[in-house]
């Protein structure tokens, strides 16, 4: 099956103004060095262009930094270097992640000519008292300019947004979501807030100011949060911070929701509550009988997110509703994702 590869080229920090209130790149990217060199680029592309398989498109991205903040120069250069893949069609577009008070005419102007298809902004809530809090250095105007900005250059455009900054509410931020879902982004990215060694959340962390949200609570945050950007037909490519040795590491990470399959945790709390629905209908028509065993069926692909993380999903059902007995049935003639449920046996 034809797929998407995305080179990471990380530049962590660079470009950036001043430090946000969480941020400390050099641990989330796992990298010090700034700017990467033109062998340390040639590097990674020849490694990921050497894992097998067909793909249908190959894009490289630079991510881990604010790639429009750089100088013109910089910019300029990284992208020169690109350009060669780009004329042999190995490669066939670039991303970059950015901040949104970054995002003018001239910066757009600028990249035009080398095939930057996508721009992430680091939009993190809609809620000013909340970037302040954060140190963001951009306002919610910012980022409904630079969407439209970069609508106007027939840029595609994708959003990161964070749950559990200081200051931040449920309600804020599932309002913030909305507002971000209506200026309709491509492409979305949610983030829970880790705190990580050497940043200002750090010693808010350590004087009590600051508490991280717990992995439950984050998990159903970002659950409402995908369900709204679903609805605004926003596809939501990651949730959580890709897993590393030093995410693991507890004198960098000192708190927060983490998880190695944050994602696929919330995949599974979407099925769970999926299946309750139609439960509820199913359990309320002519078919369903409280007590009698009931099947769960679902796409091969699909098992392992009905299931829930160790089984979790078939445990939530099991004491939510006690006396039924819950199987599972793959089939692959299923939508993917969806769930059908029926008797397990025919009702005498």
């Amino acid at each position: 099956m034809d797929s998407l590869l995305v080179i990471p080229v990380f530049i962590p920090h660079s470009g950036c103004p001043h430090q946000c209130a969480f941020c400390n790149q050099a641990i989330i990217t796992s990298q010090k060095r700034c700017l990467p060199s033109s062998q340390e680029i040639d590097k990674i592309i020849g490694q990921y262009l050497g894992y097998r398989g067909h793909r249908s498109r190959v894009e490289l991205a630079f991510f881990g930094g604010t790639f429009l903040g750089l100088p013109d120069l910089e910019i300029v250069r990284l992208l020169e270097k690109i350009a060669p893949y780009i004329e042999n069609h190995s490669i066939h577009g670039i991303r970059c992640s950015t901040r949104p008070d970054t995002i003018t005419k001239q910066k757009l102007d600028l990249i035009a000519p080398y095939g930057v298809t996508l721009v992430e902004l680091g939009v993190q809530s809609m809620s000013d008292a909340v970037l302040r809090k954060a140190n963001r250095g951009h306002t919610c105007f910012d980022t409904c300019q630079a969407i439209g900005l970069l609508k106007e250059y027939k840029l595609k455009v994708g959003v990161q947004v964070m749950v559990g900054l200081p200051g931040d509410t449920e309600e804020q931020l599932l309002e913030s979501t909305r507002q971000v879902a209506d200026l309709a982004p491509d492409v979305a990215r949610i983030y829970p807030l880790m705190v990580l060694e050497g940043s200002l959340l750090a010693r808010w962390y350590q004087d009590g100011s600051y508490t991280p949200l717990g992995l439950d609570q984050s998990v159903g945050l970002v659950k409402e949060m995908v369900k709204i950007f679903e609805h605004a037909h926003v596809k939501v490519i990651r949730m959580g911070l890709q897993a590393s040795e030093m995410m693991e590491d507890k004198t960098q990470v000192l708190a927060g929701p983490w998880h190695p399959a944050f994602g696929h945790l919330v995949l599974s709390a979407l099925v769970y509550d999926q299946v309750c629905e139609k439960l509820e209908t199913f359990l309320l028509s002519d078919q369903g009988t409280l007590g009698h065993p009931i099947c769960l069926s679902v796409h091969p692909r699909f098992e392992s997110r009905l299931r829930g993380n160790k089984n979790s999903n078939l445990e939530r059902l099991a004491r939510a509703y006690p006396g039924i007995v819950f199987s599972i049935q793959t089939n692959d003639g299923l939508l993917s994702g969806k769930v059908d449920i029926k008797n397990a046996h025919p009702l005498v």
